[in-house]
């Protein structure tokens, strides 16, 4: 049982991912997941709680990317576009609109800090057409929870509304890495 734990509003996001996505199979999905991980993932979710992160997300989306996408982590990366989507509609659609990349970038140290525990992510760079952001401290490293925030920035600052977006991970702590690095590029 690992001792990382993800906010409840990253798993539901992740349910409605499938559901929108891939409608017909979505009980194939949850019934693909561990007994302990279909608990959770089947049950009602709390957007405010906290849950584990291997069973509500690691494994769940894993199994998204094993299922639907030739076993490649795009499945998380697209997962975590979608979450980012569906975060910031509503009245942070208009922030986000008003944010520079650069100080989305600066922010999403802060926004790790909400979705995951234990966390520690620093801005190592902000300049006006790149930000470089670390994980140091993440205790249960996770190809695809890192691909998730990988799609979780590219899709934040595509909303800014700037062109040339990209976001790449450089160093990684799931190969051994000392940390996780986060590039985002933008023109």
């Amino acid at each position: 049982m690992g001792s990382m734990e993800t906010k409840g509003v990253a798993l539901i996001s992740l349910k409605e991912f499938v559901q929108h996505e891939f409608p017909d199979r979505y009980e194939e999905w949850l019934s693909s997941l561990s007994k302990e991980s279909q608990e959770i993932m089947g049950g009602a979710v709390l957007a405010s709680a906290w849950y584990p992160l291997d069973l509500g997300l690691a494994e769940p989306t894993q199994r998204i990317c094993d299922l639907f996408y030739n076993g490649t982590p795009q499945g998380a990366w697209e997962a975590g576009r979608f979450s980012a989507e569906h975060a910031l509609k509503g009245i942070y659609k208009l922030f986000i609109r008003v944010c520079t990349p650069g100080f989305l970038v600066a922010k999403s140290t802060t926004l790790l800090n909400v979705y995951y525990r234990p966390i520690q992510a620093v801005l190592v760079a902000k300049e006006t057409d790149r930000g470089v952001v670390h994980v140091t401290k993440f205790p249960e490293p996770d190809l695809y929870v890192e691909h998730r925030i990988g799609g979780w920035i590219e899709r934040a600052l595509e909303l800014t509304g700037r062109n040339g977006i990209r976001v790449v991970i450089n160093e990684s702590l799931t190969k051994g890495g000392a940390y996780t690095e986060f590039v985002g590029n933008w023109k």
